[in-house]
């Protein structure tokens, strides 16, 4: 197992508790990171800790503050908040278990892996977890790390190999915009039955299983085209342009598509083909304009 948990301590279910570790899921979506450069002398542009515009403050002397009014502040020691003991810091007290469909996804935040400690009881965590997937359930708890307390919901990991959970960051209910403030404006609109039944066909033509591998980060692929024409004093890569379907009312549009849907599911590689080619930017190089002679 690569690295250092990024937090570890106990699973508690009642007065079942067993050792846990949690591994971030994710890594950084871009290899590429951009400096601040001035644009004259290609110099790094550094930022410095100054109070009243120029007076320099030094790391040391830089504390946490809450402004409690305009211009006022509480000051916090880092010491001090070291010495909170928070019991979640150590501990994933599980308050309920749900049905994983009550969660909305709009309270989803970051995913972990979450293995069992090497020191702990690896019969406490087999046993929870087969039991958690046989009710198909998720476990509701909260847990302290990087400077805040944090809703989390615990699951057994999808596939019929993954012998761990999966854990999630949940955002809190005032963290959550209402939604009524967006959605309380759009009027209710009869919906036509044909172009309904149209549209269910072409849901079911454009369905298919999802495979994540058939999805690339183009914009990632398009900054290392960039960066290395800059290198190389190359002509820039510039989007292809396409051209836009001519404006054709709702009835036509659902019966054309519905049409090429149709022929793609005859011809699956063609349309596979098409399909990753048409996801993000494509970048061609620009031609060179030619020189009429004097």
């Amino acid at each position: 197992m690569a690295g250092r948990p990024f937090w570890s301590g106990q699973l508690r279910i009642s007065l079942v508790s067993f050792g846990i570790q949690l591994f971030p899921a994710t890594s950084a979506t871009s290899e590429i990171s951009f400096h601040q450069i001035d644009r004259k002398t290609h110099q790094r542009v550094h930022h410095l800790n100054v109070i009243n515009g120029d007076e320099p403050v030094d790391n040391s002397d830089i504390v946490k503050g809450y402004e409690y009014s305009k211009g006022k502040y509480v000051i916090v020691e880092p010491d001090e908040v070291k010495k909170l003991r928070l019991e979640t810091q150590n501990t994933i007290d599980v308050a309920q278990f749900v049905d994983a469909r009550e969660l909305p996804p709009a309270l989803f935040e970051k995913p972990y892996f979450v293995v069992p400690d090497p020191k702990g009881s690896l019969d406490a965590f087999a046993v929870v977890r087969t039991a958690m997937l046989q009710a198909d359930k998720v476990a509701i708890g909260e847990v302290a790390f990087g400077g805040r307390e944090h809703l989390v919901a615990i699951a057994p990991a999808p596939g019929k190999n993954a012998r761990g959970f999966m854990a999630y960051t949940l955002r809190y209910a005032e963290e959550l915009r209402d939604a009524r403030d967006y959605f309380g404006s759009i009027k209710e609109h009869a919906v036509d039955k044909k172009q309904l039944a149209l549209a269910n066909d072409l849901i079911r033509a454009q369905s298919a299983p999802f495979h994540l591998d058939d999805f690339k980060d183009d914009y990632e692929a398009a900054l290392h085209e960039l960066i290395n024409a800059r290198r190389s004093k190359s002509p820039l890569p510039v989007a292809e342009s396409k051209p836009r379907p001519k404006v054709i009312n709702l009835l036509d549009a659902l019966k054309r598509s519905v049409s090429e849907s149709g022929r793609e599911q005859k011809h699956p590689k063609s349309s596979a083909s098409s399909r990753s080619s048409k996801k993000g930017p494509t970048l061609v190089k620009s031609r060179k304009r030619s020189r009429k002679a004097a």
